[in-house]
């Protein structure tokens, strides 16, 4: 699975899933929808006999404006989500894990001409099953791609894995911790990675310092500090075991 590296505000590296070509369809069928089903719906209710031709007139040039300029309003002020892809969860970033300018998105907006009008929609749908990083050609030119917004977990990421035998605890009242809190701990690092919700981190790790009489080391991210915690007290618990 392709993944891409995002540093967060608290220089926290997470890898994020590149989004596949499923998810991209179906988030922009989505976006179709909304547009079908507000044109349905207004449709109905300009259904009147009153309703003059200049009326339909202003309608449909209105509604033409949405339609064309509907991606780029919202990647811009959802940064980087259209409703399809909020719903997806998926959202543009920059290639180099950052969030996209304004240039950017205007970039990749401009380029839907020659990802789907001037190549019959699947221009960007071939270029995004051959290329690295699931890229359409506007995502090519822009620096951009499409990830999933829920980040990758992977068994280092996880509180409770088997002790390395060779390991040196960092912490020594690690033993004031119970099993509950370190159960609490893993509670935590796993919705973390699911979520991206770094306030749990930061309460987690005010909660532990406090409980192992100690302050967070300096230098030492809190995301860190906790991944080290459980290291430290799955060693200790596997030597006594």
């Amino acid at each position: 699975m392709e993944t891409i590296k995002v540093s967060t505000s608290q220089h926290v590296d997470i890898d994020y899933p590149v989004a596949g070509l499923g998810e991209r369809i179906v988030a922009r069928l989505i976006d179709l929808g909304v547009f079908l089903g507000v044109l349905i719906v207004s449709l109905l209710t300009l259904g009147s006999d009153h309703v003059g031709p200049n009326v339909y007139t202003g309608f449909f040039i209105l509604f033409s404006i949405c339609y064309v300029f509907y991606n780029l309003f919202y990647e811009i002020f959802l940064n980087g989500q259209s409703i399809g892809k909020k719903i997806m969860k998926i959202k543009v970033i920059s290639i180099d894990g950052s969030q996209a300018s304004v240039g950017q998105y205007f970039i990749r907006w401009i380029f839907r001409l020659v990802d789907f009008v001037l190549t019959a929609q699947v221009g960007g749908l071939f270029c995004v099953i051959l290329s690295d990083n699931k890229q359409r050609i506007g995502d090519i030119v822009a620096g951009t791609t499409v990830i999933k917004t829920s980040p990758q977990t992977t068994l280092e990421n996880i509180a409770f894995h088997p002790a390395e035998e060779d390991y040196v605890p960092v912490f020594g009242t690690i033993h004031q911790l119970g099993d509950r809190d370190v159960e609490l701990l893993h509670e935590v690092l796993s919705t973390y990675y699911k979520t991206g919700n770094y306030d749990l981190i930061h309460a987690m790790a005010v909660k532990i310092s406090a409980l192992l009489s100690i302050t967070v080391p300096a230098g030492m991210h809190e995301l860190d500090f906790l991944t080290t915690v459980a290291k430290d007290y799955n060693h200790i618990t596997s030597q006594v075991e």
